[in-house]
């Protein structure tokens, strides 16, 4: 029947999802990019075509698809499962899509300091001032402002010796 064939189909929701970082202490939840009409089946892999299993109070898939990773300690981690690379299929009659692979990655909060590199600089000449980002956080960390004794930088403008003094 041609409208069984038109009704049929199966489609991606987010495809465009590449990357997924989450914080340890909150976990994550994953829907699967796909769906289908009439409603399909969504199952979760790892990258290497592995089957997703549940690993109770760290990994569960859902029975509509989402995969959740837990909140864990630093001592439950396991790259196998919190820095991995995933993809979700969909499969109906229509036929199965797999969505295209979504790193997974558990980050940690932890403290951090961030510094300004010594300089130095004759009077009336430019000074280059570099903030130093500890490397564990650099990839989730960036530079938003500057002060000076609590006082915002402006960029652009000019600041004399005297007013670092």
């Amino acid at each position: 029947n041609s409208e069984d064939v038109v009704s049929t189909r199966l489609y991606f929701v987010n495809a465009s999802l590449q990357r997924v970082t989450f914080s340890s202490s909150v976990g994550v939840s994953l829907p699967c990019p796909a769906g289908g009409a009439p409603h399909a089946v969504l199952r979760w892999y790892l990258a290497t075509g592995d089957d997703i299993y549940d690993v109770p109070h760290i990994r569960h898939v859902h029975a509509n698809g989402t995969l959740q990773l837990y909140p864990f300690s630093p001592s439950a981690f396991n790259s196998y499962i919190h820095d991995n690379d995933y993809f979700c299929t969909a499969e109906n009659q229509a036929g199965k899509i797999r969505s295209p692979s979504i790193r997974v990655k558990a980050v940690f909060r932890e403290p951090y300091t961030v510094r300004v590199a010594d300089q130095r600089s004759m009077r009336g000449n430019v000074a280059v001032f570099k903030c130093l980002i500890p490397t564990a956080v650099q990839e989730y960390v960036s530079v938003v402002s500057w002060e000076k004794d609590t006082v915002s930088i402006v960029p652009g403008r000019s600041i004399s010796d005297l007013d670092l003094n």
